[in-house]
């Protein structure tokens, strides 16, 4: 009888046992609960006490009084650390970005009469960093009669692996839309292009002379690309009997433009600001539309070299 008694006390005592375990397990899941939350106010507070910490605004505050609590909450820009905001340095307030700004060379070779007649065989591009964008040999248009190998670099091998002009002047000006074109002396590599790039958008080095010495930017000083070079980058370049390097010659017309690029970027800012009629539309949009008869001058359209078709205007 008392082997029966026993199993049957025990299961009556079981769930006493088992509600008071679940009850301890509860008392204790609350204690580390209110442990935690008093741990996480201690801390809050500490954090509003050094003002590490936007309270919510009151009703009725005022907003430089919600404005200093959203200060409060990038603690880094107070504590000397990087801020959040950085101020744009005067290239980017100014100038254009380094992915718009690109500078051109062009290498000319002797066609026509005696070879007077300059014609596009050898055209790079390079980026605002220097980089190769674009190098090319070009065949002229008409036959090769000065090489013109002690300026150009130009061989009679180079134009085995030259591309016909009209594929590359297509290239070429689409590399260019929409660009701020450095050079020096572009009207001369415009001229062999056949090509007017926007006035707004271009930037010749030729007047980074008359930049340093702070004259207006029509003032037409002259000045070489190697004594430029020379005397402000202290680089040598166009040195040997190979002739000039387009590359080069790009390189450095960029490496000028840098050299001035604040003032430069200043000056056409605030000449914008006075003459916003100078804001020209890109030439290039429309590039293949503008090179037809029907786009040129009459008395160039009138006259045909040799039943081709051509206006001889074109072939300069």
């Amino acid at each position: 009888m008392v082997a029966r008694e026993t199993p049957e006390s025990a299961q009556c005592l079981c769930p006493s046992l088992a509600s008071l375990n679940a009850k301890d397990v509860l008392r204790r899941k609350h204690k580390r609960k209110s442990r935690q939350h008093q741990r996480f106010m201690a801390r809050k507070a500490l954090l509003q006490e050094h003002g590490l910490r936007s309270t919510p605004p009151e009703p009725g505050s005022s907003p430089g009084t919600e404005a200093a609590s959203s200060v409060r909450q990038h603690p880094r820009a107070e504590s000397g650390g990087a801020p959040c905001s950085r101020k744009p340095t005067p290239r980017e307030s100014a100038g254009p970005l380094p992915s718009k700004c690109v500078a051109i060379d062009c290498e000319m070779v002797g066609t026509g009469p005696r070879g007077r007649v300059s014609e596009l065989a050898r055209c790079s591009v390079v980026s605002y960093h220097g980089e190769v964008l674009y190098d090319k040999y070009i065949q002229p248009e008409m036959p090769v009669v000065d090489y013109r190998t002690r300026w150009s670099g130009i061989t009679r091998q180079h134009m085995r692996k030259a591309i016909p002009f009209q594929v590359a002047q297509k290239e070429i000006l689409k590399l260019l839309k929409g660009k701020v074109l450095v050079g020096h002396a572009l009207h001369n590599d415009f001229q062999a292009l056949k090509y007017i790039h926007p006035r707004g958008q271009t930037r010749d080095t030729t007047y980074v002379p008359s930049l340093l010495s702070q004259p207006s930017l029509h003032a037409r000083t002259r000045v070489s690309l190697k004594d430029l070079a020379l005397q402000l980058l202290h680089k040598k370049i166009q040195v040997g009997q190979h002739g000039h390097s387009s590359v080069e010659d790009a390189m450095t017309a960029m490496e000028l433009y840098r050299l001035v690029e604040v003032q430069w970027e200043q000056q056409e800012a605030s000449s914008l600001q006075l003459h916003p009629e100078d804001r020209e539309p890109d030439s290039s949009t429309d590039m293949e539309q503008y090179m037809e008869d029907q786009y040129w001058p009459e008395d160039l359209a009138q006259g045909t070299s040799r039943g081709t078709g051509e206006a001889p205007g074109r072939a300069q």
